[in-house]
């Protein structure tokens, strides 16, 4: 009986510690970001340069548009180097 009590009370601990290393690791953060002009594009974190304004979505917002069929907005995937963002087709740096 003691070594069932035992064995309980490791695998409760082990549970516990588990959970505490779950809870504590955070995923990392993606978006969508589109602005006003209707370009979009993938960043890993928001960035706020002055006077301009954009909408960020969850990273899945993506996949839940037919791109090809939208006229409104324009998914951009070309390589950029650095801090930056998509303003009617050029990639501005900041």
């Amino acid at each position: 009986m003691n070594l069932k009590k035992t064995m309980l009370t490791g695998a409760t601990a082990a549970l516990m510690a588990l959970g505490g290393v779950a809870a504590i690791s955070t995923s990392a953060s993606a978006y969508v970001v589109c602005n006003r002009e209707g370009d979009c594009w993938h960043a890993d974190r928001r960035e706020h340069p002055p006077g301009v304004r954009f909408n960020y979505h969850n990273d899945d917002y993506y996949f839940h548009r037919r791109w090809e069929d939208d006229r409104e907005h324009h998914w951009r995937n070309e390589n950029h180097e650095g801090r930056g963002y998509w303003r009617n087709g050029v990639w501005l740096s900041f």
